[in-house]
């Protein structure tokens, strides 16, 4: 939806969730020297800054990324992530939060690919200054469930695809399923990855189901829930992930960190966490 803008949340718990896995899968895939092609479907503006006005409004990554500058001896998959954001604040001051596509930049090499689609003018118009002319970078103000079919598959038969649409509308969750369905059929080797809310809507309970049922490789399933919602099930209780062809390397390091990310961003006694998979 053309309302909504990442850079209210950006840093946030779900934010951590996502960009932890999503750092992993990047470091697996290129274990290989052939080039990955990855699509980000909804990639927002790719970099955002913590004191201005939209991160301040509510000052959602106080409860993420905040509570993990500093920590000291974090789980290997943590410190992966961390790596990058680090660099992005290379003062050691905590004043930028790098989006999954500066993120996937960092990690890009010579021979990978970057898709980038993004339907928000303005959040299009800072990833074209972003990056712009960088080696290996596409970006398209274009609607990325629709294109994502003409990026499919790619040359080397290796990619990464990453989806997370901001869920303002319950059709986005029909149409995560349907994509995904369709990429599979088009490239069933690829790895997928989407992202989605724990909120109180039938549509993000119904996902994660819907999700494994297409799975042709085996799927892993994280959730985190660190904030107890309120009494009508508003408000973004926590968040999970569903990859499709998964590494076998990924439940391992998600079994270390999930734990400690409870413990770390947890905001009530409930807090929890979910991890299971299934592998051909």
């Amino acid at each position: 939806m053309l309302a909504y803008r990442h850079a209210f949340h950006a840093g946030n718990h779900a934010d951590v969730l996502k960009h932890l896995v999503l750092v992993q899968l990047m470091h697996y895939l290129a274990r290989k020297d052939k080039g990955v092609r990855i699509v980000d479907t909804h990639a927002g503006a790719g970099l955002y800054t913590l004191d201005s006005p939209q991160a301040q409004k509510k000052g959602e990554y106080l409860q993420g990324i905040a509570r993990l500058w500093e920590a000291r001896n974090p789980p290997a998959a943590v410190a992966d992530y961390l790596e990058p954001i680090r660099h992005a604040n290379a003062d050691g001051v905590l004043r930028h939060y790098p989006g999954s596509p500066q993120l996937l930049q960092s990690l890009l090499r010579p021979q990978d690919q970057l898709r980038l689609f993004e339907l928000h003018p303005t959040d299009h118009q800072a990833l074209q200054a972003l990056f712009g002319g960088a080696r290996g970078v596409e970006v398209r103000q274009a609607d990325g469930f629709a294109l994502l079919r003409s990026q499919l598959p790619p040359p080397t038969r290796r990619g990464l695809v990453l989806i997370d649409p901001s869920y303002e509308g319950h059709a986005d969750y029909a149409r995560v399923t349907a994509t995904v369905r369709d990429a599979l059929g088009r490239f069933a080797e690829g790895v997928y990855m989407v992202w989605y809310p724990v909120v109180g809507k039938p549509g993000a309970a119904a996902l994660p189901q819907a999700l494994i049922e297409l799975a042709p490789k085996g799927w892993l399933h994280a959730r985190l829930t660190v904030q107890q919602p309120d009494a009508l099930g508003f408000g973004l209780a926590g968040s999970g992930v569903v990859v499709l062809n998964p590494p076998h390397t990924l439940h391992g390091q998600l079994q270390a960190a999930l734990p400690w990310l409870v413990r770390e961003l947890g905001q009530y006694a409930g807090a929890h966490h979910l991890l299971e998979q299934h592998a051909v």
